[in-house]
């Protein structure tokens, strides 16, 4: 046991004793002159106490290390003599809601475990993980897996998922108020109800769900769904909230002659110069676009004006190929780049440290994503965070203003929580037919006790059952819809073989417009795009993609294969 000081503001506000594992953590910390905020603190406490809760903290003030210590601290407390130790199994499971946020998590955490000299391993798992490195996950679950809410319905598709988590301590949801209010979220309630469900028929102890939770306005409503199922049993979560003001300036770019600006139908492209003397002063700006194609004339226009940048700049959004995308994210970290104009793919939760100023361009449609951007500059503690706003359009003027009020003012809107979402449900009854397989009658409490299924009735489970086994009246007469097969244990499954590829190779897809890969001519993909945008061209038409001007030769498997142009229309 040790004793140690918690500091804030440079004053001892606590001073108590700890344990093996905190000792470790605060020797490690002191070491590289950091001290915990409270609220971490008072996070590893909660955890060590096998309590679950909420962790509410600005961006930038390290909410991911509060669980993800406490986690540890956990482990060597439960450890003391041998915590130094390989293949513990699955100790933390984190739910992030973008790949984009995996690398750099996983890369945060993976340091500060060589700097604490615990081998645990770091495993990222999404739609680019390798198909080699999830067989390496099956046979030997690292300590730590970061995964994605389609990734985690995928892992439960699997036979035998009991023993992957058979070791679980922990599970985080990152970026809650993100997920909450979308059916991603129901997923993520889904996954955390059966995964409880199957401890509890394994006789296993439930691990502790922590939420991680930025800007919402109505969090306490948030903590209740993520954890419904523990209120279900009588077990209270706690909230830790941060006691951390963090200073946002908001910069509007006015246009010189108001009176001539457009009322709409714009891209604030002509203000475009008004931007390169932000860049050329910062360290390293963050430009976010609402849009890909927006994103794409922006980055072409911002070359134009200022081809000093050219090297500098870069582009990312999620239709650029992996291999882009990730050199953006590294080079983000090690201040290769001047500027890089993002979609939404760079919104959440990556802690690029360079980066000191962040241009948001057009409405960012609603404050809390406004908060989450500027957050992304200044990204430490004490830092303001400095973000500038360029209209698109005269009424957008008067948008700025209501940012900056409500900013000021703490109001920051509601993400409401879904409820009855059977289309969610009858895909979630199809994974694990996949995988373990189900009983109704076992399987229905656990998802009842879903903030989403809560409230639903008997003859709708019996209507969403019937729609599986028979594809419901209308489909009956058709052998694709009748998806459920019943075993002699009473066990629903889908035995068969097609079906059940179907369903893995579609499970948490959004329906949306076919995307198709583009590649050059001469070797090297790009990315992807829409196949209604590419039956549209012709022929030696050219298109813009990854910052890119491109050719269409011809489109031949799924691949529209393209050639660099240098044309400017």
């Amino acid at each position: 046991m040790v004793n140690l000081a918690i500091v804030a503001k440079g004053k001892v506000v606590a001073e108590k004793s700890l344990g093996t594992g905190t000792a470790v953590i605060a020797n490690w910390l002191a070491d590289a002159g950091m001290q915990p905020f409270p609220f971490q603190s008072a996070t590893w406490e909660h955890i060590a106490n096998g309590r679950s809760g909420i962790v509410n903290a600005p961006t930038g003030c390290g909410k991911t290390f509060s669980v993800f210590l406490g986690t540890v601290i956990n482990f060597i407390d439960q450890h003391p003599g041998n915590w130094q130790v390989k293949n513990n199994g699955l100790q933390l499971l984190w739910i992030t809601p973008l790949r984009a946020l995996a690398k750099d998590i996983g890369r945060a955490m993976q340091q500060a475990l060589a700097g604490i000299g615990l081998p645990w391993q770091v495993g990222v798992r999404n739609g680019d993980t390798t198909a080699n490195e999830r067989t390496r996950q099956r046979r030997q679950m690292p300590e730590i897996l970061i995964i994605t809410p389609e990734s985690l319905q995928l892992l439960l598709a699997t036979k035998n998922n009991a023993e992957l988590f058979a070791d679980l301590k922990t599970i985080a949801v990152d970026e809650w108020h993100e997920l909450i209010g979308s059916k991603r979220g129901v997923q993520v309630e889904l996954a955390i109800a059966y995964l409880l469900h199957r401890m509890c028929m394994l006789h296993q102890p439930w691990p502790a769900i922590w939420g991680i939770s930025a800007t919402i306005g109505n969090l306490d409503e948030a903590a209740s769904v993520l954890h419904h199922p523990l209120l279900a049993k009588g077990i209270q979560p706690v909230m830790v909230k941060a006691e951390i003001h963090k200073d946002i300036a908001v910069h509007p770019i006015i246009p010189e002659e108001i009176e001539k600006y457009p009322w709409s139908g714009h891209l604030g492209i002509k203000l475009a110069h008004r931007l390169i003397p932000i860049i050329e002063k910062s360290n390293t700006t963050l430009i976010f676009i609402n849009t890909r194609g927006m994103a794409e004339r922006w980055y072409q226009t911002l070359l134009d004006v200022a081809p000093q940048l050219a090297g500098a700049m870069a582009l990312h959004h999620g239709s650029i190929e992996q291999e882009l995308r990730l050199w953006v994210e590294d080079a983000l970290h090690t201040e290769t780049l001047k500027a890089v104009v993002a979609t939404a793919s760079l919104d959440l939760g990556v802690d690029f440290r360079p980066v000191d100023t962040v241009i948001q361009v057009g409405s960012p449609k609603g404050v809390a994503r406004f908060l989450q951007r500027a957050g992304r500059a200044g990204h430490s503690p004490g830092e303001i965070s400095n973000i500038y706003f360029l209209p698109t359009h005269s009424l957008e003027l008067v948008e700025v203003a209501a940012l900056t009020t409500a900013i000021e003012a703490n109001m920051i809107e509601s993400r409401d929580p879904l409820t009855l979402c059977f289309d969610v449900l009858m895909q979630f009854l199809c994974t694990i037919a996949v995988g373990e397989g189900f009983r109704p009658d076992e399987i229905l409490p656990a998802i009842k006790s879903t903030w989403c299924f809560a409230d639903m009735q008997e003859e709708e489970w019996q209507q969403t059952m019937l729609h599986l086994l028979y594809g419901g009246r209308a489909l009956e007469q058709y052998d694709d819809y009748k998806k459920l097969e019943k075993d002699e244990q009473g066990v629903y499954r889908i035995r068969n073989r097609k079906l059940a590829l179907r369903h893995r190779m579609n499970i948490g897809t959004i329906v949306s417009d076919a995307m198709l890969t583009v590649k050059m001519m001469s070797g090297g993909y790009v990315g992807h795009i829409e196949e209604w945008f590419v039956s549209r061209l012709d022929q030696g038409d050219v298109f813009t993609l990854a910052g890119r001007n491109l050719e269409l030769i011809q489109i031949k498997d799924m691949t529209v294969l393209v050639r660099k142009s240098n044309s400017k229309k």
